[in-house]
C-alpha cells in the first residue's frame, strides 16, 4: 500500500509536469491521477482490505482553483510574518482531527516540538484515517484549523518554525 507521503509526492510531480494523466501500479496497489478530469484514486490490494471483498477506492479533489485558494491564504494572513514558517498542508480532501479519538489528547499543540516523522493530526477521507506527519523538525507555532473541520487538498493545517 502507498504511504500518504508517496502519494503526496506523486501528486506534486504530476501537477508540476505537462502530463494530464498518470497511472502507477505496485504490489497490487494502484494510483491513478488525471489533471483535467479531477480524479485521484488509490486502490488497495485485496489482501489488505478486511471488510470488503473488492478493492477500496479513495477519491480526492484536485488542487483548488486559484479563486478557491485565495480565501485560504487570507485566513492565514493574521500571522505577522509567515515567510520563515513551514506550512504543514493537507494531502487530501477530508475531515481534520487533532487526536486519534475523542477521549485522547491532541497529537500536537502550539509550542510543541515535532520531528520529521511526528504525527500531527489525522485527515479522514471516505472512512480511511490518514495520519499526517510533520515532515520537518521544529516547533508548532499555530494550528490553522479546528477539530472536525473539513479541509481541502493543499490547505495549510499548521505553521511550524523550523529548527
Amino acid at each position: 500500500m502507498f504511504k500518504v507521503q508517496e502519494i503526496r509526492e506523486i501528486i506534486k510531480l504530476v501537477d508540476a509536469s505537462s502530463i494530464d494523466e498518470f497511472v502507477y501500479e505496485a504490489d497490487g496497489a494502484k494510483v491513478k491521477l488525471k489533471k483535467n478530469g479531477g480524479v485521484t484514486e488509490v486502490v488497495a490490494p485485496k489482501k489488505e482490505v478486511a471488510a470488503a471483498p473488492a478493492p477500496v477506492a479513495v477519491a480526492a479533489a484536485p488542487a483548488p482553483a486559484p479563486k478557491v485558494e485565495a480565501p485560504v491564504e487570507v485566513a492565514a494572513a493574521p500571522v505577522a510574518d509567515t515567510t520563515d514558517l513551514h506550512k504543514i498542508t493537507s494531502p487530501m480532501v477530508g475531515t481534520f482531527y487533532q487526536s486519534p479519538n475523542p477521549e485522547s489528547p491532541a497529537y500536537v499543540q502550539v509550542g510543541d516540538k515535532v520531528g520529521d516523522e511526528s504525527i500531527v493530526c489525522i485527515v479522514e477521507a471516505m472512512k480511511l484515517f490518514n495520519e499526517i506527519e510533520a515532515e520537518i523538525k521544529g516547533e508548532i507555532v499555530e494550528v490553522l484549523v479546528k477539530d472536525g473541520q473539513l479541509v481541502e487538498y493543499g490547505q495549510p493545517l499548521f505553521l511550524v518554525k523550523a529548527e
